[in-house]
């Protein structure tokens, strides 16, 4: 027993910033090894976009840690919380999602988080289920068990009130309806970003309140994007989709430093921690190419959102494009109309989506970054005719344009 208690909280340590209280979580350990009834493991997620991307699997992947140990993953989606919006790190009140965006995020998550998760070991859980059914005294009582003063200690409240920015009532309420999400679905353990903390733990006395044993708090830390420096975020553009084709994916994570391609290992990879440290120590001693470990770890998470094959051809695609200079077979073509001599490039790099604007197109171009065989495109407007010709923007993107 002791050995398997051991074994479990080695790879429950994995990558975790901190767990409250560690001994409480041993003790359940131990209690579910010689009861055999597995520990609920809950995570919450509110259904705000609709896409996922690798930092938000960094919860998920300690969720697949769980459920191979045994556990029961209850994977929770706050379509009533969704609804509120999570006012966490925020500076200003969050705006509503409707009901039927949340719906639409919610069924995208579902069909995304299998690509990680054992769907036959996995619990989906609405907490509108029970929050739907709450009366109002019941909304009162819940209220009644944390105070305004508990509230305001929270760093994001605190910032708010000092410096006058409204904070709206019903964000209080986000942290009990996130705590009483433990106490709906008695949560044994309950999983969540360092920002979360504070809710998490609100979770653990809203269930000492209702008479429960709390949940031990297991906090994961927030990826940091592409860049190696903030977190990985749409907003900010360094983030790599799990949706994405699989020769974006792979080039994004080929562009990694080599310290944040091992911190992405330890967090996301199904490699042993053991494995991985002796891929650092044969990388430090010259005796191992840190692009064949990024390559192989790259090839590990297209495999697992697209499948080996998709995976395969991603990595053939991108030795071919940048070890042997070659051009890609599967770039995206833009057809020019009949009796059409000239494009505007910057109009045709948006429509084909190789750039969000024209302006961005504009202003790469006059940076230098679209090339055409190998030489910097300088004029904005060119001449087509009868042409087949293949433009190269920034280190790996390309662009067919025929005429005929």
């Amino acid at each position: 027993m002791e050995h398997n208690t051991e074994k479990a909280l080695e790879a429950i340590r994995r990558g975790a910033v901190e767990i409250i209280d560690e001994e409480e979580l041993i003790k359940k350990l131990r209690r579910a090894i010689s009861t055999g009834k597995p520990l609920r493991v809950k995570a919450g997620f509110d259904p705000t976009a609709p896409d996922l991307h690798l930092g938000h699997t960094v919860l998920i992947q300690k969720m697949k840690h769980l459920q191979e140990l045994g556990h029961k993953v209850i994977f929770l989606i706050g379509d009533f919380t969704g609804l509120i919006g999570d006012p966490t790190g925020k500076s200003e009140t969050r705006p509503h999602l409707t009901p039927e965006e949340v719906q639409i995020n919610a069924r995208t998550y579902k069909e995304q988080i299998f690509k990680i998760l054992d769907p036959e070991k996995t619990e989906i859980a609405f907490n509108s289920r029970w929050m739907n059914d709450l009366r109002s005294i019941d909304m009162i009582t819940l209220c009644a068990k944390h105070t305004v003063a508990r509230m305001l200690e929270r760093d994001d409240f605190k910032k708010r009130f000092q410096s006058k920015r409204p904070i709206g009532i019903h964000e209080f309420i986000y942290p009990l309806i996130q705590g009483y999400d433990s106490v709906a679905l008695r949560a044994d353990i309950e999983l969540g970003g360092t920002d979360q903390k504070f809710n998490l733990l609100v979770g653990r006395h809203l269930q000492r309140e209702y008479g429960q044993e709390p949940q031990v708090v297991i906090t994961m830390p927030l990826l940091e994007g592409l860049d190696g420096v903030h977190k990985m975020s749409k907003s900010l553009g360094n983030y790599v989709g799990i949706s994405e084709p699989p020769g974006d994916m792979f080039g994004k994570l080929m562009s990694i430093s080599d310290d944040l391609m091992f911190r992405y290992m330890e967090l996301l990879s199904d490699r042993g921690l053991e494995e991985i440290r002796e891929l650092k120590r044969r990388l430090e001693e010259g005796a191992l190419h840190p692009k064949k470990v990024k390559a192989d770890f790259a090839w590990e998470m297209v495999a697992r959102f697209h499948g080996p094959e998709a995976a395969d051809k991603a990595r053939s695609g991108f030795e071919a494009q940048f070890s042997r200079k070659e051009i890609p077979e599967d770039i995206p073509v833009y057809e020019v109309g009949a009796g059409e001599r000239h494009i505007f490039l910057p109009t045709v790099l948006r429509e084909a989506g190789l750039c969000k604007s024209a302006s961005e197109a504009r202003r790469l171009i006059k940076q230098g970054a679209v090339s055409l065989d190998g030489r910097k495109v300088a004029s904005e407007e060119l001449d087509v005719t009868g042409s087949d010709m293949v433009f190269k923007v920034g280190k790996r993107r390309y662009l067919r344009v025929i005429s005929r």
